[in-house]
């Protein structure tokens, strides 16, 4: 019998250019939305709305691909997506206040989500697919700083603004020219081709620790600045902090991306949730006198944040091995990455997020019980298979 992953077996590195681009705005959002700050096209309560916004588009336009996008037209799906995306960037140079770039943006995001929904349907048809979504997270991230660092020191000095949407407009438009060399479509997934598929506990346990591990990373991570200004760095000290995180990111994906296959996935994961949450608790306790200690911890918590992508993916293979879960991991980040900073924000007092730490230790706790909950669902039902 011909397997569903034959189709995309060699589309994989075209799939993950074309979601590499799709996930650009993620992490240059900070960058991008301080400028429009900075222009005083957008206001400071509207800079977390519109990032926001965007995030969920980005997951809603997953779902809606997985949901009701047909596969048989991946090609097709893919470029239109593109495109609408880089109409998108476009438009947003004509808007005007926080709503009007709220309501662009999350439409940007929505057709942005879509090529993460192409790369991701692609990717679960690869072989080794835990490992090649590790390396995806990779390259979105070194994409991204090379994108940032293009924007800061040459696109945005002279264009302001609207010469970083332009940009992002001209690599879509690049996504909708790689799509066209994508398979013209793909087959269903074997579960849902041969029987259909039910959702279950057991199945959506996958989903909620990948939506609760990145709201443990995006809770704490939003407010990383004013807790690096506690620990007594400057804005300047904080910001090759975070560039510096970057780098942790992708020496840590790498390194999940090697071991996913090697290391236990549930056990990993816990790890991972443990050190997230140790690491989130330290960075909340640091003061003036632990600029040192603030750094190393801030080290270890961006290089278990990409260290764990691919063992995410591992962990719904284990759950559905035909994919359709791990199709869905994406989405469930996404939401996570929006849900812990808005989370975050009912414990901030003007410019103090000092308890916005002890949230992230929250989600952590609640990842480890989830991953708990879950080995004890599975072992309850091994006398019963």
């Amino acid at each position: 019998m011909t397997t569903t992953r034959e189709p995309a077996a060699n589309a994989w590195p075209l799939a993950v250019a074309v979601g590499a681009i799709a996930l650009l705005m993620l992490g240059l959002q900070p960058l991008v939305l301080g400028e429009l700050l900075e222009s005083g096209r957008v206001t400071l309560e509207g800079v977390g709305v519109i990032a926001m916004a965007e995030i969920v588009g980005l997951g809603a336009g997953v779902l809606l691909g997985d949901l009701a996008l047909p596969l048989a037209r991946l090609r097709l799906m893919t470029m239109l997506a593109a495109v609408c995306a880089a109409g998108l960037d476009l438009l947003t140079l004509q808007a005007s206040g926080d709503l009007s770039f709220g309501l662009i943006r999350a439409a940007a995001g929505a057709g942005e989500g879509v090529l993460v929904w192409s790369t991701t349907s692609v990717l679960v048809r690869s072989s080794q697919p835990e490992r090649k979504a590790g390396l995806f997270f990779v390259i979105q991230t070194i994409a991204q700083g090379v994108v940032g660092l293009l924007l800061a020191r040459t696109i945005i000095p002279a264009h302001g603004w609207p010469g970083a949407f332009i940009a992002l407009a001209a690599l879509s438009a690049t996504a909708a020219a790689l799509a066209t060399r994508l398979p013209i479509g793909l087959k269903p997934l074997a579960a849902v081709a041969a029987d259909g598929f039910n959702w279950s506990a057991r199945l959506a346990m996958p989903l909620v620790v990948s939506f609760l591990l990145m709201a443990t990373l995006g809770s704490l991570w939003a407010y990383i600045e004013p807790l690096g200004k506690r620990a007594g760095y400057g804005s300047v000290a904080i910001q090759t902090l975070i560039a510096a995180g970057l780098g942790m990111q992708v020496v840590g994906g790498s390194l999940g991306s090697v071991l996913v296959r090697r290391l236990p996935v549930r056990g990993t994961l816990s790890i991972c949730a443990l050190l997230l949450g140790l690491s989130a608790y330290g960075i909340g306790r640091a003061g003036p006198a632990d600029a040192l200690p603030f750094a190393l911890l801030c080290a270890v918590f961006t290089f278990v944040w990409l260290f764990a992508a691919p063992f995410q993916m591992g962990l719904a293979f284990a759950a559905d091995p035909a994919g359709r879960v791990a199709s869905l991991v994406p989405a469930a980040q996404l939401f996570g990455v929006a849900f812990g900073p808005l989370m975050a924000s009912f414990v901030v007092d003007g410019e103090e997020a000092a308890r916005v730490p002890l949230v992230s230790v929250a989600f952590a706790i609640l990842t480890v019980l989830a991953l708990l909950k879950g080995h004890a669902g599975r072992r309850a039902q091994v006398p019963s298979a």
